[in-house]
């Protein structure tokens, strides 16, 4: 093969690394391990397009990096497969999302073998597989099984709670828990029920079921996580989603919120990237205030960060979903308290968090009792205040808080003045420590830190109230009303959940014979017909109905009808592919564990911030808390990379008409932008109008206002790529006709790893010519012949290659791939100028490009006359004698103006430069027989005579 056919090179080396099991990292190793991860994709039935690669290739010039650096790399790939849309496609065709799901991985396979990864595609993950959802089954189970210790700051097995209880009952213990837990003693305790005590057990749980604010979309008939939902619509179909409270799994997450914070400063990520996690977690100090409610029964709990504006409350606001609505609503605002709370029910928490601007609310007609004056004061709902957040109540200052001040003079609320100087007291809130408070007696005169001790000593002296902190993180839902996800392993036993045996896992997805919520309402897994547990015998058996069961024990109860959330399995997966071997027996082993601790660099979307970056995080506190990983964080370093853009093309159709026009014909048309496939569009932005009319049934009959010469031309823009834009570019395209190597490197070329960047076709041909003329730089001749020579290099083919050395590995450890681009590009110019063919350069320069152009690197390597892969080789070591200069080119100036140079030994005194200088026939011939009256030299740097 001597023609740079990139086709067949590109299919025989990855022929190779398959067959050899090249990139197989080993467990046990005296290397230094370095693990490379990248978000695992979910495999969709579009396939790749050439945006989804853009962090798998800087991940793979990493790996292949530190492996020629003498690392021992895990550089693992799987496939996060659970999910909506499979079971969506599922509902719509009858087919099986497992059916579905193999048929797109397998697309994706191929799709990423082309691109020529690095990956040790031995240790798979599929999140969908029950040899993987075994383990996130047998987690959740470890999550029911433990308990948070506030004294010991660590999650502990649930049995050491049932110890403590039965020792001295939960006076003294300090958990995390739900909010209203009953006082009992060691004797109470061992006389409750076993039912009674699975009920507190499930209090103190970290995973517990609890009726919940979720987010309900009726035609998917799901829960939504707030990420899957955009502009008040499910993100999958467009569907409405309203408010709803359920009955739900949930994860105590906020039992972590401090622990998530102080990671942050331990973990190498982007700054904008914790701050989002900070501000999620949102930590703040101030005072729990209750206020009674007059002539109920109830109390109110706020949380205030402001606790010395309390004076200044002349209303409250609680969440449309708050509890106590329902209870001390009055008669007379029923009916308009009910069809606010409806109509809110239709607006997702991120739209009511958003919507500033818009002032609604209702009076519940009821009173709350001011803890310090007995004031009555007036209760609202109001949809700017959460559920989700804080308490889902607030204690409202308008004289404080420009919020409260609109919801007032909205409603003709009273506004109290308690600052010294009112007009809104913005500078209370701006200029809080320098503010005064004159119009309390008691607070007068006091600033902000004196006044904010004396009302959290006398809250807590009154027993109405102490100083806290609060975080805005919200314990996790985890319950999806979904098919294609991880079956719960619980069954109900008089009601209460009950744990599957492990040793009986996994819990297998049952068969339904299709995929919809039950006709009385209940998840898909309730059309199941073998759906119960056989506690007797531990195993799944066909359900029995209910008339039997509660006329005689027969020990069948009912399974878990919900599934896991997306999230569960992509929490851990990083754990799973450390584990080689014994994967039946464990779900990564101590030994694995222990070798490889956690990822070393992690590469993904910033997308993820606050879900599946977040939940890993907790998840793996977690399992270091019960010792089972040796880890408090799972990734180390983290890179979010930019999107790679689509160049949409449009067609501009005359409104009201079935006509196109020509881009330049527009003018004063009023014309409708109509997106057209980009694959009917050439570089000269030229639509075949053919390809275009026969696309779509409407676009048949259609009339095109043309150029001049015949030619028809669409606008562009610059957009996000997606299907629905149809300005999707295929990379298996851009592989058979430029090359996987040439696409790597395109990719990396366009701009920083980490930014956003458009994609253009037509640029691809420069790195493509490049490849060819790297080729070139090994082969001579008409023919291509390969031709290499053990001659020692020149000076200046040395000074180019160590100077890309130095450049490249400074690039790579800055992830600054696009640059490292640009320096190979100018080195294969200057040595192809130097007509280098010397080993000595051209060796080293095979293995520096290797990690961007594994494939053509290889095909050069092997021609060397190597047998190992270039993987194996060692990374080219930089000498900076190299690039020392000794010689310098003079400029010879005569009277101030440079006439020519004159390149000498930089170790020249001044005498021998003068000399020099005078002896060259061009002085004389400047000099024009005249003496100079004086010669100045700066060695190094010029030398002027002046005449």
């Amino acid at each position: 093969m001597s023609k740079y056919h990139f086709n067949d090179i590109e299919g025989k080396w990855q022929e190779i690394w398959r067959e050899k099991k090249t990139f197989k990292a080993e467990n046990n190793s005296e290397k230094p391990k370095y693990y490379v991860l990248d978000m695992f994709p979910y495999p969709s039935g579009a396939g790749l397009h050439v945006g989804h690669p853009l962090g798998y290739i800087a991940s793979d010039i990493y790996a292949r990096y530190k492996r020629h650096q003498g690392f021992n790399v895990l550089h693992p790939q799987g496939y996060d497969s659970f999910g909506l849309p499979a079971e969506q496609y599922a509902i719509q065709t009858g087919q099986h999302p497992a059916t579905t799901t193999e048929v797109n991985i397998t697309r994706y396979r191929e799709q990423l073998d082309k691109i020529g990864f690095s990956f040790d595609w031995s240790r798979e993950v599929r999140t969908s597989n029950p040899e993987y959802y075994k383990w996130t089954q047998w987690i959740f189970l470890q999550l029911f099984e433990s308990w948070y210790d506030k004294n010991l700051d660590k999650a502990r097995a649930i049995e050491e709670l049932q110890v403590v209880f039965s020792s001295e009952g939960n006076l003294k213990t300090n958990a995390v828990c739900d909010d209203e837990i009953e006082h009992f003693t060691a004797s109470e305790w061992l006389e409750f029920s076993e039912v009674k005590k699975q009920e507190i057990l499930l209090k103190y749980r970290l995973t517990y079921l609890a009726e919940t604010e979720v987010n309900w979309c009726p035609q998917l008939g799901t829960v939504l996580a707030n990420d899957e939902i955009v502009n008040g619509v499910s993100e999958r179909g467009g569907y409405p989603v309203i408010r709803k409270k359920m009955k739900q799994w949930s994860m105590r997450i906020s039992a972590y919120a401090q622990r998530l914070l102080d990671g942050l400063d331990k973990i190498d990520w982007p700054q904008p990237l914790k701050d989002s996690q900070t501000n999620w977690i949102g930590r703040s100090k101030g005072a729990s205030v209750r206020f009674n409610v007059k002539e109920h029964d109830a109390k109110i709990d706020v949380f205030t960060t402001r606790p010395d504006t309390i004076f200044g409350v002349s209303f409250m606001v609680l969440a449309p979903e708050h509890d106590l609505v329902s209870k001390i609503t009055t008669l007379e605002q029923k009916e308009a308290v009910e069809n606010y709370i409806e109509a809110t029910a239709k607006r997702s928490e991120r739209e009511r968090m958003a919507d500033v601007k818009t002032i609604t609310g209702v009076f519940t007609g009821a009173y709350a009792v001011h803890p310090f004056s007995g004031e009555e004061i007036p209760v609202w709902i109001g949809d700017y205040v959460l559920a989700g957040y804080g308490t889902g109540a607030v204690m409202s200052v308008p004289c404080g808080d420009q919020r409260d001040y609109d919801f007032a003079k909205h409603f003709n609320i009273p506004i109290p003045n308690i600052f010294k100087d009112a007009d809104i007291a913005k500078e209370a809130y701006s200029d809080k420590e320098n503010t005064v408070i004159t119009n309390s007696d008691f607070l007068n005169d006091l600033n902000y830190k004196q006044a904010t001790e004396k009302i959290i000593a006398a809250l807590e002296e009154k027993g109405v109230g102490e100083g806290k902190i609060n975080y805005r993180l919200r314990d996790a839902v985890f319950s999806r009303q979904r098919y294609w996800g991880e079956p719960f392993p619980i069954y109900y036993k008089d009601g209460m959940p009950q744990a599957v045996p492990t040793e009986c896992l996994p819990l297998h997805l049952p068969e339904v014979e299709k995929y919809l919520p039950t006709e009385e309402g209940e998840p898909p897994l309730g059309r199941a017909d073998n759906w119960s547990w056989d506690e007797k015998n531990q195993k799944i058996v066909a359900n029995v109905s209910l008339s039997a069961v509660e006329g005689d024990d027969n020990g069948i109860y009912p399974l878990e009808l919900n599934t896991m959330p997306g999230w569960a399995g992509s929490s851990w997966y990083f754990f799973r592919y450390m584990e080689a071997a014994k994967r039946d027996e464990v779900f990564a082993s101590k030994e694995a564990l222990d070798y490889w601790q956690n990822v070393d660099l992690y590469i993904g979307g910033s997308e993820h911030a606050t879900g599946h970056l977040l939940y890993s995080r907790f998840w793996v506190k977690f399992m270091h808390d019960r010792g089972l990983v040796p880890v408090e964080e799972p990734f180390k370093k983290l890179i979010n990379q930019g999107m790679i853009l689509g160049e949409s093309a449009f067609a501009h159709r005359i409104e009201g008409e079935n006509t196109f026009v020509s881009t330049s014909l527009v003018k004063n048309k009023t014309t409708q932008p109509i997106h057209a496939d980009v694959s009917f569009v050439n570089i000269s932005n030229e639509l075949d109008i053919e390809a275009f009319k026969n696309w779509r049934e409407e676009y048949k009959n259609a009339a095109f206002i043309t150029e001049e010469d015949g030619t028809f031309k669409v606008s562009r823009e610059v957009e996000k790529m997606s299907k629905s834009k149809y300005n999707v570019v295929n990379p298996d395209d851009i592989c058979e006709q430029y090359g996987a190597d040439t696409l790597r490197m395109y990719e990396m070329f366009l701009g920083p790893l980490e930014q956003a960047k458009p994609w253009n076709t037509a640029g691809i041909t420069g790195v493509h010519g490049f490849l060819k003329k790297l080729w070139k730089l090994y082969h001579s001749g008409e023919n291509e012949s390969f031709y290499v020579t053990d001659e020692a290099a020149s000076k200046d083919s040395l000074k180019t290659l160590h100077k890309t050395i130095k450049k490249v590995q400074e690039d790579i450890e800055n992830f600054s791939f696009n640059t490292s681009v640009s320096s190979f590009m100018i080195a294969v110019n200057e040595l192809l100028s130097q007509k280098c063919n010397s080993r000595e350069v051209l060796e080293p320069l095979a293995i520096l490009i290797s990690p961007y152009a594994p494939h053509i690197a290889e095909e050069l390597w092997e021609k060397l006359g190597h047998t190992e892969s270039i993987s194996t080789a060692p990374f080219p070591t930089f000498e900076k004698m190299y690039l020392v200069e000794a010689n310098k080119k003079y400029p010879i100036s005569f009277n101030g103006k440079m006439r020519f140079t004159l390149e000498l030994p930089l170790d020249l005194t001044k005498d021998q430069i003068e000399s020099a200088v005078m002896a060259h026939a061009k002085t004389a011939q400047y000099l024009e027989g005249r003496r100079p009256k004086k010669v100045i030299i700066v060695p190094g740097k010029i030398v002027n005579i002046v005449g």
